[in-house]
């Protein structure tokens, strides 16, 4: 069982990850979850990796949105 965070008025703090491969499509999938205008944004990590596989360069865009509702 998970743990819950409350914020003074005892609402539920939440998280939403994304990862993707292309920073355009992070852009998109995060300004889309943006969109809800229920949500109180408390912050907002974001972090880029590589990977080099052969002579390949693997990119991971990733982001991590904390939030609570309304």
């Amino acid at each position: 069982m998970g743990v819950s965070f409350y914020t003074l008025n005892g609402e539920i703090m939440k998280v939403k990850l994304f990862d993707c491969e292309d920073e355009g499509d992070l852009e998109e999938d995060v300004n889309g979850f943006l969109a809800n205008q229920s949500l109180k944004i408390v912050d907002i990590k974001y972090q880029v990796s590589v990977g080099i596989f052969s002579e390949e360069q693997v990119f991971c865009f990733s982001a991590m949105v904390i939030y609570y509702d309304n």
